[in-house]
């Protein structure tokens, strides 16, 4: 696979809509020990707005489907999740402008301006213990895939790159969110928002290979 097309782009969608649904409770129950346990509820709530009305979305175009996914993410999705899981679609619909279909660098910098946009959104650096800690050495992992025309190897690269994130940053302090606020506490417990990345990276993965 060298390129995805809309038809990809709503499966990956659609792939982070089921994830955040089936795993509801078990991100709620990892945003329970040192959070305020409404994390899993939220991304839910939004995503659940996604496919109501999924039919409907504008599909004229890569960017008026993300943005339109954006703005219902916003709109639907609780918390301080609502600002930026909305960035992270407004910034990917924002790089999609143009393009009938994406190779592999056009998402990394799809993806590196969502990072930008969730850090100016939310004020979280890389190593505060957020979902950026998935997200960015995913998009390194991508980065350094030796073959561009490869997408599916690189999007397993970074899959497992956000993967290995869940247990690598347990160690460290929560520096943004809720989890923020119990300081050291925070050591020794998983962020919720850096494993839902990484599960849904990996599902999408496995959905496309699929398809392909």
């Amino acid at each position: 696979m060298e390129k995805i097309t809309l038809e990809d782009v709503e499966l990956i969608v659609r792939t982070m809509a089921d994830v955040a649904l089936e795993n509801e409770r078990y991100f709620s129950d990892l945003d329970a020990v040192m959070g305020d346990a409404d994390f899993g509820v939220s991304l839910a709530d939004g995503f659940r707005a996604v496919l109501k009305g999924w039919d409907s979305h504008d599909r004229t175009s890569i960017t008026s489907f993300l943005m339109k996914i954006s703005t219902i993410i916003l709109a639907n999705t609780g918390g301080c999740s609502g600002p930026i899981w909305g960035t992270l679609f407004m910034r990917c619909a924002m790089g999609a402008k143009g393009k009938t279909d994406l190779t592999l660098p056009d998402i990394i910098a799809m993806l590196r301006s969502a990072i930008e946009g969730i850090k100016a959104r939310g004020g979280a650096e890389i190593g505060d213990k957020t979902l950026l800690d998935a997200l960015d050495p995913a998009v390194r992992a991508m980065e350094e895939w030796p073959a561009p025309k490869d997408l599916l190897g690189a999007f397993q690269a970074g899959a497992d790159a956000a993967t290995a994130a869940i247990e690598g940053t347990r160690g460290w302090v929560a520096r943004r969110g809720r989890q923020s606020f119990t300081g050291e506490r925070s050591v020794g417990t998983l962020d919720p928002g850096i494993v839902a990345v990484a599960t849904m990276m990996q599902a999408i993965v496995k959905k496309l290979k699929e398809r392909a």
